[in-house]
């Protein structure tokens, strides 16, 4: 697998309801859009290594939806569900986030896609949740390990 110099830096500041996540990336922001947008792709590098993820439905575009199940190496299997609401090519996207087995705790995510020139990518997301319980639920799942992991496959992807 492909490694990369470029760290992913994750961002919950104590006592609000939010996470900030930035990493950059070694390839053009089409490329980097395209590998939100295409489910074949998503599939490949979304989660933690070792999980097998089966997508149910993944409409990138305005309005659109998606479903997604992630199966870790044990058999159990994790659902996640949401709306995609804007979608703007190259640039930007808001969706809801919802991990079925916790229901009705939704968060509001936006992706920033910033070129940065020399074909390279700054990604920017921030997740917004209905408490700083609920976000300190989702530090706690070890949701940085399928950050990171991800977006380690997705370099490789991308430099493929």
């Amino acid at each position: 697998m492909t490694t990369t110099s470029n760290p992913v830096t994750i961002t919950a500041p104590e006592g609000l309801p939010f996470i900030d996540i930035e990493r950059e990336f070694d390839a053009p922001v089409a490329a980097v859009f395209n590998a939100h947008r295409d489910p074949e792709l998503v599939r490949q590098w979304l989660g933690p290594d070792g999980y097998e993820m089966t997508i149910d439905r993944w409409d990138f575009v305005p309005q659109g939806g998606y479903r997604y199940v992630h199966t870790n190496p044990e058999g159990e299997s994790f659902a996640f569900n949401g709306t995609f609401h804007s979608v703007r090519e190259n640039e930007f996207a808001v969706q809801t986030f919802e991990f079925e087995g916790y229901p009705d705790v939704v968060s509001i995510e936006s992706m920033t896609f910033e070129d940065l020139g020399d074909g390279r990518t700054r990604l920017r997301g921030h997740a917004v949740y209905p408490t700083v319980e609920a976000r300190d639920g989702m530090v706690a799942s070890g949701m940085d390990r399928g950050v990171r992991e991800g977006f380690e496959r997705l370099d490789a992807i991308l430099a493929g």
